[in-house]
């Protein structure tokens, strides 16, 4: 049995100029690029997450993964 599913990937720059990534499983299939832009602009002006280079203070890029993955064997139960 195969199974898909998809992870969202949003990166920011921290204060130390570090790459930040968050992860989201699962994404809306309709979510558009400015839906994303926009969610990233608010973490970054409500200072949501921190990090250990500091704020969040820069998007740097937000990718859509797919990922099939395909069982091939189940232990007798």
């Amino acid at each position: 049995m195969a199974v898909t599913d998809q992870t969202l990937r949003i990166r920011f720059r921290n204060q130390a100029g570090r790459t930040v990534t968050i992860s989201l499983d699962n994404p809306r299939d309709d979510v558009t690029a400015a839906e994303i832009e926009a969610a990233m602009d608010l973490v970054i002006t409500r200072n949501i997450f921190t990090s250990s280079g500091g704020d969040l203070v820069a998007k740097y890029d937000a990718t859509v993964t797919d990922r099939t993955i395909t069982d091939l064997y189940d232990p007798p139960a």
